[in-house]
């Protein structure tokens, strides 16, 4: 059973980078055909796929995000993370990390939130001066 947990700051200030980590527990994160996600929900909107990175460190990055976020893993640790840079208000949304187990997944597989196997509880991020 694979468990995922957020970290990373509540409030970031406009125009800063934000990083938020995700710590994956009971398999290894290199685990053949395993992808990591971020996912966002905005309040009063559906979620939002930003951005994968996969068991053999490929990434994927929502086109709209692709210029902003990037998304890194340390092995040793089990974690990967999302920075997300020049962050404005619009940014202000809970943030999650997700797996998706599959053999191929491509971006637009990885984009459907809705069958993502294991999720993270989720962390509230404010954009605020």
């Amino acid at each position: 059973h694979v468990r995922l947990s957020e970290s990373g700051p509540g409030l970031v200030n406009p125009s800063q980078t934000l990083s938020l980590t995700c710590s994956v527990s009971g398999d290894s994160i290199t685990t053949n055909a395993y992808h990591w996600s971020w996912i966002r929900h905005f309040s009063g909107k559906d979620l939002e796929w930003m951005g994968s990175i996969g068991y053999d460190g490929s990434t994927y990055y929502s086109p709209p995000l692709e210029s902003r976020a990037s998304i890194s893993w340390d092995t040793g640790k089990n974690q990967f993370t999302l920075h997300l840079s020049a962050v404005t208000p619009d940014d202000t949304a809970i943030y999650f990390c997700a797996m998706k187990e599959g053999v191929g997944l491509g971006p637009a597989m990885l984009a459907q939130v809705g069958e993502y196997n294991y999720w993270g509880h989720g962390t509230h991020v404010t954009v605020s001066s």
